[in-house]
């Protein structure tokens, strides 16, 4: 439970003892205030002349302006704060989302990269059948040119022994 506390301060120019659930401080700053705007409108013409009920008048009236005004800024200050938050929020939410599409977009990278790489290494083995090909096919070319010289010698061969006979 909260301590009630008391202050003396002076309102124009009268020692008044103040108490509530606030701090000497704040009780003074109020006070401060008041003694503010009794000497704000004791500088207006024909103030001093004025009934002290009236005089009592003007400075509620004066002291509600500024709680309405304050009030009002108060308001604008929320309304303004309320939107920055929905800004964040929605900045948040970008962030969030642009976060997902980079992640997304380094999974198809590393997706490419690994099809890229598997790619290489199938072309390798392709170029690797190729050589091993290309060397058979010179090999059996070879071996045609041999059976070809070695039916053309046995073909000159029957031929002689055609002609011997």
């Amino acid at each position: 439970m909260a301590v009630k506390n008391t202050a003396k301060v002076i309102i124009g120019g009268k020692i008044m003892t103040l108490g509530g659930y606030e701090s000497e401080e704040y009780f003074q700053k109020v006070a401060a205030y008041i003694n503010n705007k009794l000497a704000e409108l004791g500088t207006l013409p024909g103030y001093s002349r004025q009934p002290m009920e009236t005089k009592h008048t003007l400075l509620s009236l004066n002291i509600t302006d500024d709680y309405f005004k304050a009030k009002k800024q108060a308001e604008i200050f929320e309304t303004d704060l309320q939107q920055k938050d929905q800004e964040m929020y929605d900045l948040k939410h970008e962030l969030i989302t642009l976060r997902m599409q980079m992640e997304e977009a380094g999974n198809r990278l590393r997706k490419a990269e690994e099809d890229w790489s598997l790619s290489e290494k199938r072309m390798q083995e392709l170029e690797s059948e190729n050589a091993e090909k290309e060397t058979r096919m010179q090999e059996l070319l070879a071996s045609k040119a041999a059976d070809e010289a070695r039916i053309r010698e046995l073909e000159s061969e029957v031929d002689d022994l055609l002609g011997k006979s």
